[in-house]
């Protein structure tokens, strides 16, 4: 998300995380503010911050320079790290070190696992011990959203440790189905370009609604 109303109206309907999306090639990217001088370094839209200060804030990165990263989880005060490249265990650790306790004492990292067969799943396993969550997302060709679901019924054979997302293609009308998903490792939903009126811009209604059916199907 970019647009500091647009957070505020999305905290408010009951996200719990506001995701950034620091990838350059993105058309929901987020740029930093440069002070134009190279001696000083580039900081972070205050009214974004401040907007989402109510809810855990999320930075997307691919296959990014460490330094890169440790700026904008300064600068935004991130709280999640979610990598959607082919960072390895031991990048996620070394970043984990970097940041702890000094600039982020509590930073925690999401790893996008990409999911078209079941086979896939082996990917997460590595992941054990380095990550703090997984995103189970939808298996393309190159980074990035597709709008394309995978098939839910492969969490079924999810056996590791680590808490889940699910992302790749939600869209509003898929909450009902959403609850029906018992796995007790599932923790969230990753939504995205289904609920936008244009890139980084949500539909509040379509959220809101959503949100509800979700966590009516819960109770």
């Amino acid at each position: 998300m970019r647009e500091p109303q647009n957070i505020r109206e999305v905290a408010e309907a009951g996200a719990d995380w506001i995701g950034f999306i620091f990838c350059t090639d993105s058309p929901r990217y987020v740029e930093q503010i440069s002070f134009g001088a190279g001696f000083m370094p580039d900081f972070a839209p205050w009214k974004i911050v401040e907007a989402s200060k109510d809810r855990k804030k999320v930075g997307v990165f691919v296959d990014d320079m460490p330094q890169s990263i440790i700026t904008r989880i300064v600068n935004f005060r991130l709280d999640i790290v979610q990598l959607h490249g082919s960072e390895s265990p031991v990048m996620i650790d070394n970043l984990r070190n970097s940041v702890v306790p000094d600039l982020a004492s509590s930073i925690q990292i999401v790893k996008a696992i990409n999911i078209g067969c079941i086979d896939d799943l082996k990917n997460a396993k590595q992941y054990e011990g380095h990550a703090d969550y997984l995103l189970f997302d939808t298996k393309t060709d190159v980074p990035g959203g597709s709008g394309r679901k995978f098939d839910w019924n492969i969490l079924n054979h999810y056996d590791g440790n680590l808490p889940f997302l699910i992302g790749g293609g939600i869209g509003p009308d898929d909450a009902e189905a959403i609850t029906t998903i018992r796995h007790p490792r599932f923790m969230g939903v990753d939504i995205n370009s289904a609920f936008e009126t244009e890139p980084g811009l949500k539909d509040i209604n379509k959220v809101k609604h959503f949100i509800e059916v979700l966590r009516h199907g819960q109770q």
